[in-house]
């Protein structure tokens, strides 16, 4: 009889997220464990009782995913999950802390797709601005398309000093080029995108952003994408399942583009779905973070 499959989710919050418990599944999984207030020091100990508890066989059906909320912790977590494998009793582990790598992975393989497709440009073309920059989507979303050579710039809105510490932190923990801005007021935003190629905008959900008169600034626009499903959308003219339409605002760069956040969720998901998913169809343990979520994203695309 074949072993039922097992995802042990830690995760260092008062409680795990009920989408990742829906994702884990729908992907395939028997039984989900989940673990709150999980500490770094406690991640050795429950890798090394997870693996020693199953046969060779057993760990091929037994999973880890890390969720959280700090990126940082949450790879910090699949170090100390890969130090404790004993082969060959080793499982796969996946993080997604806040579903940042898979959302942000998805994101930034959306506006690589429709850059290309509508302005015949790669990331390492182009200047980006991630507004809500400072929060998980957005710093992922940040290093994810810095380290796919975009020149990048996380905004947040009440300081200067929040957004380059934060980019000077995954700097040297990633080896990507991110810097820190800041705009507050409609008038700091609009000269701030006044001569960006992308914007991404990865805010906290109903709260617009990038309002029309904004936009309307921007010169050398070419792709905006945006995360925020709860109306206002974050940014102005971008409807939910546009995906490549054109962004109306943008009036002095009529050849601008818009992705909404449905049509990234949708790529989100089939993400998620397809790495939990090689987690127990895979002969060989797998260890997942951004980088393999966005070779994902740009693969489902």
């Amino acid at each position: 009889m074949e072993k039922r499959s097992i995802l042990h989710m830690l995760d260092p919050m008062p409680n795990n997220s009920p989408f990742d418990i829906n994702m884990a599944l729908d992907a395939g999984f028997d039984v989900l464990m989940p673990y709150s207030n999980v500490k770094l020091e406690n991640v050795h100990g429950l890798t090394q009782d997870t693996i020693f508890s199953r046969s060779a066989s057993g760990v091929k059906r037994t999973g880890i995913f890390i969720g959280g909320r700090d990126l940082g912790l949450a790879m910090d977590m699949l170090e100390n999950c890969k130090r404790a494998m004993v082969p060959p009793f080793e499982v796969s582990v996946f993080a997604d802390p806040s579903g940042a790598f898979t959302t942000a992975a998805a994101l930034v393989a959306c506006v690589e797709k429709q850059l290309a497709a509508k302005h015949d440009k790669a990331l390492k073309d182009c200047k980006a601005l991630v507004f809500g920059g400072t929060g998980p989507v957005g710093i992922a979303t940040g290093i994810i398309a810095s380290l796919a050579g975009a020149q990048v710039a996380l905004v947040d809105h009440l300081s200067a000093e929040t957004s380059s510490d934060l980019a000077k932190k995954y700097n040297r923990r990633f080896g990507s080029t991110l810097e820190g801005s800041f705009a507050g007021s409609d008038a700091e935003k609009a000269k701030a995108i006044a001569e960006i190629d992308i914007i991404f905008c990865t805010a906290k959900a109903g709260i617009q952003v990038l309002n029309a008169s904004v936009l309307a600034q921007a010169v050398n626009l070419k792709v905006a994408g945006d995360v925020n499903a709860v109306p206002p959308m974050g940014i102005d003219g971008i409807k939910q399942n546009d995906m490549g339409m054109p962004l109306v605002h943008a009036t002095q760069s009529p050849s601008a583009v818009g992705i909404g956040a449905l049509a990234v969720g949708d790529i989100k998901y089939q993400l998620q779905h397809e790495l939990l998913k090689s987690m127990l169809i895979s002969e060989k343990p797998v260890f997942l973070d951004f980088r393999n979520a966005f070779d994902k994203a740009r693969e489902i695309l």
